[in-house]
């Protein structure tokens, strides 16, 4: 009896020696990403030469490069952490999906960790050819045929990497291999969220793939949220 006292005295201890709510005090970063002037209005890709994209396109499709939303604002933005976050940690187990669908990449802009796995597939009926146009990291093209299975690879450095492929020349997308774990992409609204930030001074860059780059420096407490908001300049 006496030895369930005394530990039960000491859990007590314990307990008045513990914040009222534990668990981490991080910080975050929300924003929107708009622009202002007049941007290029999305093009009708020209599919007559590949008849096997327009039976999977009957009502057209259009260019993806500058994607707006209401409200001037900006769809697949990138937002990052470009400085201070020292410890990112080892790249997710689970490797990134990336299809091609429709003749087109079902992902756009599709953000990587360093040596993260990218799995890649073909969901159309004929075959595709895969070419990410690596400069720091290996350049490298592929054949996917229909029905195959996926194939995976990963990527050694940081780079901004364009993907297009040799067959259908109007597909386009972005792999943007980091090594931070703090990236969002802005949806049609604009918005995006660093969460899980320890308190600290971030540089945030916003990437976008015809606009250019912004960058703002942040200094989080902890528990805190702060908004900043990025504005480009649009031209047609």
């Amino acid at each position: 009896m006496r030895f369930a006292t005394v530990s039960f005295m000491a859990l007590l201890l314990l307990l008045g020696s513990l914040p009222l709510y534990p668990g981490p005090n991080t910080a975050a970063i929300r924003g929107k990403v708009t622009y202002t002037g007049t941007p290029a209005k999305p093009k009708l890709i020209d599919m007559a030469k590949q008849p096997e994209c327009i039976k999977v396109n009957p009502g057209g499709r259009l260019t993806e490069d500058v994607v707006t939303g209401p409200g001037n604002t900006l769809q697949n933005v990138l937002v990052y952490i470009s400085s201070g976050d020292s410890d990112p940690g080892p790249p997710p187990a689970v490797a990134a999906t990336f299809d091609q669908r429709d003749c087109r990449y079902a992902t756009h802009v599709l953000p990587l960790r360093v040596g993260q796995n990218v799995s890649i597939s073909n969901s159309d009926p004929f075959n595709h050819n895969v070419h990410p146009l690596g400069k720091i990291n290996r350049e490298w093209n592929r054949i996917q045929l229909p029905g195959t299975p996926p194939f995976s690879y990963a990527y050694e450095n940081e780079e901004f990497i364009h993907v297009k492929c040799n067959i259908h020349a109007w597909m386009s997308a972005y792999f943007v291999v980091l090594k931070t774990s703090h990236v969002s992409l802005t949806k049609n609204d604009g918005t995006f969220r660093l969460p899980d930030l320890p308190p600290g001074r971030y540089t945030v860059t916003a990437w976008h793939e015809v606009y250019g780059t912004q960058k703002q420096e942040v200094t989080l407490g902890g528990g805190e949220t702060q908004t900043v908001n990025f504005a480009f300049r649009a031209t047609p």
